[in-house]
């Protein structure tokens, strides 16, 4: 393996991290600031609150875009594997 095709595997793995991670993450993150919004506006002060919110987010992300996700990995990890045989 040669310095620039190990390069591009870490290159395609970190994109690949954030297309899998990337959906999940961007909603968690808009609920828990839109829960702590309205938490600040309405002056809850309750810590676990924005929990229930983030789970339902994360479970409907995850039926939406699962198989997205799943073929983005499966696919990169036939790539990586296709590309290990072939330095054989």
């Amino acid at each position: 393996m040669t310095v620039e095709e190990a390069v591009w595997l870490g290159q395609s793995a970190m994109f690949t991290t954030l297309l899998v991670a990337g959906p999940l993450l961007v909603a968690s993150a808009v609920v828990g600031i839109l829960v702590g919004l309205l938490q600040t506006v309405t002056q809850i002060q309750e810590a676990t609150l924005v929990f229930i919110p983030k789970m339902v987010v994360v479970m409907v992300v995850l039926a939406a875009a699962g198989g997205f996700m799943l073929e983005t990995a499966v696919s990169f990890a036939t790539t990586s594997f296709v590309s290990i045989a072939e330095d054989r």
